[in-house]
């Protein structure tokens, strides 16, 4: 999988280092797949949840952290839309729209 924008993932665990091997972890695995379907995911990590309009979100760190990312499977494209804590995933109003 292609992951779109790494970058995102670098500035949150610069600002937030307790994150930063489990957001690690979570782009090396990711990149290397070569998911088809949900089943997919869940294989690689199994806490992820679809919640519709291709948006999943993975718990990060023990649930500390959230991820919420776009999949689209036949570009074989992550795009990343959101990462914080728990309690800043919570606040989101509309996750399938980020």
């Amino acid at each position: 999988m292609r992951v779109i924008a790494k970058s995102t993932l670098t500035e949150y665990y610069t600002k937030n280092p307790q994150a930063k091997v489990a957001l690690e972890d979570w782009y090396k695995k990711t990149s290397r797949a070569q998911w088809t379907c949900f089943d997919d995911i869940r294989k690689s990590f199994n806490t992820v949840s679809i919640v519709g309009n291709q948006h999943y979100v993975f718990n990060i760190h023990g649930n500390d952290f959230r991820l919420v990312v776009v999949i689209q499977f036949t570009p074989q494209r992550v795009y990343i839309r959101f990462v914080g804590t728990h309690a800043e995933y919570d606040k989101i109003k509309d996750i399938q729209n980020i």
